[in-house]
């Protein structure tokens, strides 16, 4: 039996001309539901009155963690990834980083997705063969499926056809985001390991004269030091999102 204790739901939105969103007329329900909105692109490419609008409605609606509702507006992958790319240069700039604690990971984490588990099944309707440059880094090990009907005429029965064939790889899918984890493991202990190297080298002693204690110490230094400058660097960029956010609202 499996316990659902939120739901995670994704829109891509596209803009065309101008639009209205009157918050008000369903703070009521969002509020019954508790439902979590998150507008997710850059933000910069749309007028500024509607980025005022989606400002107010994600800081309204943050509090809430019943249902989080992703809405992928103005948003494509590339963007994506080239802006936490950017995130990561900002922090290793104001030196709350150092250049060797730039990876996957914390990429990752500088994601617009990153307040979002990564999705299981990702379905693409219509007969289309490709995502559309949505959610590329974040599907890796997501089970796409393709169907050849329109999304307005989608069933039930559509649904149990791309559920089933996520079932049939679940597997497959479990075992590759295993062997995932430990490369990234692995790469991130050679990182670690490289550190203690160049702190012996600099102390003027060699690696295979020290004892196992010694190194150990180190290495739980480098880890200890590398996840503290993580920590206050995605705390400083939760800070500077949720700024621009709270200056947009009160433009």
């Amino acid at each position: 039996m499996c316990i659902v204790d939120n739901y995670v739901l994704w829109m891509l939105g596209t803009f065309h001309g101008r639009c209205s969103i009157n918050l008000s007329i369903h703070r009521d329900k969002l509020q019954k539901h508790g439902v979590c909105i998150r507008v997710l692109g850059d933000l910069t490419l749309l007028p500024l009155d509607i980025q005022k609008l989606i400002a107010q409605a994600v800081l309204e609606t943050r509090i809430y963690s019943k249902c989080f509702l992703n809405v992928c507006f103005a948003y494509t992958s590339r963007n994506e990834i080239a802006n936490a790319v950017r995130e990561a240069a900002w922090g290793v700039q104001e030196g709350l980083l150092e250049p060797s604690d730039v990876s996957e990971s914390l990429i990752d984490q500088c994601l617009y997705t990153s307040k979002s588990t990564d999705p299981d099944l990702l379905i693409r309707t219509s007969g289309e063969v490709r995502l559309s440059d949505f959610l590329l880094w974040q599907t890796s090990h997501t089970c796409l499926v393709f169907q050849s009907v329109l999304w307005p005429e989608y069933t039930f029965w559509n649904l149990c056809e791309a559920v089933l064939r996520y079932q049939y790889n679940h597997s497959a899918i479990q075992k590759a985001k295993e062997t995932q984890l430990e490369e990234s493991s692995k790469l991130q202990m050679e990182r670690d390991l490289t550190w203690v190297q160049e702190k012996l080298w600099h102390m003027e002693q060699d690696l295979g004269n020290n004892d196992k204690p010694f190194c150990q110490k180190l290495l739980q230094q480098c880890r200890a030091s590398r996840e503290e400058r993580t920590k206050k660097f995605l705390q400083a960029l939760e800070r500077k999102q949720w700024n621009h956010l709270q200056d947009l609202c009160s433009t």
